[in-house]
């Protein structure tokens, strides 16, 4: 089949029509015309063993990891991007809003400083496709930063008897966590000494679990267990076992901005807090600052910046966000999911308990207009949306946005 790209949708997939209805095909871009074989999955055509015989005139001429699924000159993926959000305000939320300009990524190459690759079997680094889980095995990774990419150089080289590798970098600091993930806890001690002395700052080890990356036995083999990162106006730890924004740079601009949106007040509340950096931001603007996450790790890195930044009004709560929901009325809101969004009892809490405020980060564009659909026919309005870029060369987006009662 042979087809003429239309626009870029959701999940980093051309979409193009044909005579069998609409075909999906993963990286290819507007204006492209394709050629491959078509295949039904779960309702769904799509485009496999895909050539590519007319390339958009900007597409990105060097080589790039299969997770970068948006191949194209950095200044016109921003547009595309800002599409996906307005796409999905409209088609999903039903609303008409204008979105302010998407802000860019301070660095379009090198930005990532967190990383996870699986071990190739004839040596060096790989990364596991989604679908298939193949292993591609790579060279280099252009959107590592460093230090990252000299810890990736220093790893292919080293026979580690492990399935997967995390790496966790510092652009403050310039030093690396390392995470080896499965083989023997007791092989991997001596080469974890080593690994140490050739400048990883540290080494854990980590049991294989279904449940996902580090929800399995994490043990500490040496060295340090975590690192300071600065984002935007502030300074905090981060680790290789637990999620922080892999792209610093970018994430401080955001968490500066959202916390310059918030009118202040008596209390504030974060939803899905990770350690607490948005939280940490908002406490000069409220008397009292509640933080809610789920993982112990997250928790206990947010207290010990709590501490070192001296900050007194901000207490975490370690557990489900739905034990929030007991907490009381707030003035302010904040919430930064997973893709999922909001679930149906965080959605029927914020429209039952009605604070002024609803600050709502989101790294999906379409649950996001999911959610503040709901929240605007419940009598909310969208005050504020703005794009960011955390991760150039992707499909993904991050939306910053304001909801006020009223």
């Amino acid at each position: 089949m042979q087809a003429r790209i239309e626009k870029l949708v959701p999940g980093g997939y051309g979409l193009a029509r044909t005579e069998e209805g609409a075909i999906l095909v993963k990286g290819a871009l507007p204006g492209e015309v394709v050629r491959g074989v078509p295949v039904r999955r779960k309702g769904t055509l799509f485009l496999e063993e895909v050539e590519i015989l007319e390339p958009h005139p900007q597409r990105y001429p060097h080589p790039l990891p299969p997770s970068a699924d948006l191949p194209l000159a950095y200044e016109a993926q921003l547009p595309l991007k800002e599409a996906l959000v307005g796409d999905a305000l409209a088609r999903i939320a039903k609303l008409e809003a204008s979105l302010l300009p998407i802000r860019p990524s301070p660095r379009p190459l090198g930005y990532r400083t967190a990383a996870q690759y699986a071990r190739y079997p004839l040596g060096g680094l790989a990364y596991r496709l989604p679908e298939s889980h193949a292993l591609y095995p790579l060279e280099e990774d252009p959107l590592l930063a460093e230090p990252l990419a000299s810890a990736f150089a220093l790893l292919k080289t080293w026979p580690l008897p492990v399935e997967e590798v995390a790496l966790r970098g510092s652009l403050l600091e310039g030093r690396v966590l390392l995470g080896l993930i499965g083989g023997s806890l007791e092989a991997l001690k001596r080469p974890a000494k080593a690994l140490v002395k050739e400048g990883f700052a540290g080494v854990v080890w980590a049991e294989p679990s279904a449940k996902g990356r580090f929800r399995g036995r994490v043990t500490p083999l040496h060295g340090e267990r975590t690192l300071l990162e600065r984002f935007g106006p502030l300074t905090a730890t981060v680790s290789v076992e637990s999620f922080s924004q892999v792209n610093p740079l970018a994430a401080g601009e955001l968490f500066a901005e959202a916390a310059g949106l918030a009118s202040g007040g008596e209390r504030a509340l974060e939803l899905y807090a990770g350690s607490g950096l948005l939280s940490l931001l908002l406490a000069p603007r409220y008397r009292e600052v509640v933080a809610v996450e789920v993982s112990k790790e997250a928790v206990r890195r947010g207290e010990a910046d709590r501490r070192r930044l001296g900050v007194e009004n901000l207490r975490f709560h370690r557990g489900d966000v739905r034990e929030a929901l007991r907490f009381g009325r707030f003035d302010l809101v904040a919430v930064d999911p997973p893709r999922a969004g909001l679930a149906p009892e965080v959605r029927a809490y914020l429209l039952e308990s009605r604070p002024q405020e609803i600050l709502y980060i989101a790294c999906d564009p379409a649950t996001w207009a999911r959610d503040v659909g709901e929240l605007v026919r419940g009598g909310y309005r969208l005050a504020f949306v703005r794009p960011y870029d955390f991760f150039p060369f992707t499909h993904h987006v991050e939306v910053l946005s304001l909801l006020r009662l009223g």
